[in-house]
């Protein structure tokens, strides 16, 4: 037998083989694919920025005309109550005192001189050595000299009164938090020197657009979140809220009171308010979940026990930046494919990686 008649069979088992292996199909690609649940957004979250800010502050300044002459706090110095703050020069206005000391000491000398002269008058007139006219003039002298002693009392008393506005100081313990004239300087009456906020209570102060407003009443809860460390919150209620908006940002003012905030939450932080608030029922998606296809809006379904997809068709409600509001087509439950769908096919088989996203 030669050799070819040998390699015959085998040529022959190897032909068929290769014919079988060609008609065999390629096995079906399965595709991994992001998704998400249908789950209607019946709460919405809206967040402010905004910082913390005293409730009560004063701007304390001198009721005279004068030239500082100390300021012994700066910002951020803790103030007590009483401690003296800045001080004017007190030189004219000791002199203002020391004169009108002098004025009352002639007051009561000329009292002390006509009330002598009345006593006088009296006893000549009792022994009929003098006349009513003389006696009376000597007794309009002591009243008119009498009234001079009370001015002269109330002179001295403004000028140590004025000399004690020289002194600046705050009615309440606090914190600077501003200043506004430095030693040497001349300042008038009512000009801001220093800025003093009390520590507590501290408020949140945030600006919320018109629209949002408008079931906002005192009292309404608010959750304060430190922007520097997003762990540590506390919570507010609202306190203040401007009558009407800002004209050119269409915002209010909104003041919210803190409720025993930690020591991090210090004047001037800067804080988001958070606020829930009920909506009615709505399904948003991402933008990348959207397939426009033959002029109509659709999203791929998974349908859980085939794990293959089918598009369905939607209606849009609204779009706002990366996502869309979804009117009909949806229900609870279902999972939509919310990446690469323009890449899938109907009926495709897909897996949903572990964790359902």
């Amino acid at each position: 037998m030669s050799r070819l008649q040998r390699l015959a069979p085998l040529l022959i088992l190897a032909a068929l083989a290769a014919c079988s292996r060609s008609e065999e199909k390629p096995p079906e690609i399965v595709r991994p694919v992001l998704s998400v649940i249908v789950e209607p957004k019946s709460v919405e979250t809206f967040g402010f920025a905004g910082s913390v800010e005293p409730q009560y502050s004063a701007d304390l300044a001198f009721r005279l005309l004068g030239r500082v002459v100390s300021r012994d706090v700066k910002v951020g110095d803790i103030v007590s109550k009483g401690t003296t703050i800045a001080a004017l020069d007190p030189t004219a206005l000791e002199l203002a005192v020391q004169a009108s000391k002098a004025d009352l000491s002639n007051a009561q000398a000329q009292f002390a001189n006509a009330a002598a002269s009345e006593e006088r008058q009296r006893q000549l007139l009792a022994s009929a050595n003098t006349s009513q006219a003389v006696f009376d003039a000597a007794q309009q002298a002591r009243q008119a000299a009498a009234a001079g002693v009370e001015r002269a009392n109330a002179a001295l008393a403004k000028s140590q009164e004025q000399l004690g506005y020289a002194r600046l100081f705050s009615d309440f313990d606090g914190v600077v938090t501003a200043v506004g004239a430095e030693v040497g300087q001349t300042v008038s009456p009512g000009q801001t020197v220093v800025t003093v906020a009390r520590t507590d209570p501290r408020e949140a102060v945030v600006d919320i657009p018109d629209q949002l407003t408008g079931n906002l009443t005192v009292g309404t809860p608010f959750k304060i979140i430190l922007q520097s460390l997003p762990s540590i919150t506390t919570e507010a209620k609202l306190r203040e809220i401007a009558p009407q908006a800002e004209g050119s940002t269409r915002t209010r003012r909104v003041r919210l009171t803190l409720t025993d905030p930690p020591p991090a939450f210090r004047l001037g932080s800067t804080i988001t308010a958070t606020r829930m608030t009920k909506v009615a029922p709505t399904i948003e998606l991402p933008i990348s979940a959207l397939l426009q296809k033959d002029g109509a809006d659709k999203v791929w379904i998974v349908d859980q026990q085939s794990s293959s997809v089918s598009a369905r068709e939607i209606k849009i409600a609204s779009k706002n930046g990366g996502s869309f509001t979804v009117a009909e087509g949806l229900e609870a439950g279902m999972r939509v494919v919310t990446a690469g769908v323009h890449s899938l096919s109907e009926g495709q088989k897909v897996k949903v990686p572990e964790g359902g996203v």
